[in-house]
């Protein structure tokens, strides 16, 4: 039960940041984007600090390409 409680917490804190990004350019939504994806699929990765903090950085600059 606490694992769920956590996993919820966790989707609301990405749902109410990604609704911050409603006055930002589209490059700078792309980048905070990119980084929320990375960030995620890097800690699902590798478990750990450094592996999410090493795919939200490269997120980030992913999403900073996308046009």
């Amino acid at each position: 039960m606490k694992s769920k409680m956590k996993t919820l917490a966790v989707i609301a804190a990405v749902a109410a940041s990604l609704s911050a990004c409603a006055d930002m350019t589209p490059a700078q939504r792309h980048t905070a984007e990119g980084a929320v994806v990375g960030g995620i699929a890097g800690n699902l990765m590798g478990k750990d600090t450094g592996a999410t903090l090493g795919g939200a950085a490269l997120g980030g600059v992913i999403g900073s390409q996308i046009k």
